[in-house]
């Protein structure tokens, strides 16, 4: 089968995860969601209680398994889809991500994921280091408030306790740390298209995607 790649990035809240597993599952492509498989070291690393700003402690990487399979995401073999998306873990994800030996190891995987078939890969770096030549590269975004209020309702929604606030104030953070990280920050590609999510649904942007991948595919004949 012919190789066809998509890679989607942005930062957090808007919407990658979740429009890239329907976006994929209307086109029957592979969806590799990056950011739950960093979430998942994240929470490896909070179990075994190292000190997260030392990457010398981080030797347990090779010790491990990380696995992203139909919207599940295993570590060690243990389904941990719902534990990786806990606060705890969120607030701390982009300390563990800024680490060389964590990201090395995660793109290599990522990489060799990614080498056959139809694959959409969502995640912070994907357009510019992982994928860099992609078929296609998305940048999806939105406003800090709608990302925050989008993550309050799923929090909600999952039966967890919330604040609006500060969920708010930890996706700026969060947006500061990504970006201005010295390993991979995060960055629309200079190729990618930006695709504004905040006056968005879910349909519409699906819609949108879709369609872009639809002609890419179609003009370059490989398909």
């Amino acid at each position: 089968m012919s190789n066809f790649q998509v890679a989607i990035d942005g930062p957090a809240g808007s919407g990658k995860s979740s429009i890239s597993d329907l976006v994929a599952e209307k086109l029957d492509f592979t969806h590799i969601d990056t950011g739950a498989m960093y979430r998942a070291v994240c929470l490896e690393a909070l179990n075994r209680g190292i000190n997260l700003e030392n990457e010398a402690e981080y030797t347990f990487l090779k010790d491990i398994s990380v696995e992203n399979i139909k919207k599940h995401t295993y570590l060690n073999g243990v389904d941990v889809s719902k534990e990786i998306r806990t606060p705890k873990v969120s607030a701390n994800v982009s300390t563990v991500s800024k680490m060389k030996s964590v990201r090395d190891k995660m793109v290599d995987f990522q990489r060799a994921s990614a080498s056959k078939g139809l694959v959409l890969m969502d995640g912070r770096d994907i357009g510019t280091v992982v994928l860099k030549d992609a078929d296609v590269k998305i940048f999806l975004t939105a406003s800090v408030e709608c990302r925050a209020l989008r993550r309050y309702k799923e929090l909600i929604q999952n039966g967890e306790e919330a604040s609006l606030e500060e969920i708010k104030k930890a996706i700026a953070e969060r947006d500061y740390k990504d970006s201005h990280r010295e390993i991979s920050p995060l960055k629309k590609a200079d190729d990618a298209i930006e695709v504004d999510t905040t006056k968005m649904t879910i349909e519409e942007v699906c819609n949108k995607i879709i369609s872009i991948i639809s002609e890419r595919m179609n003009s370059n004949g490989k398909f």
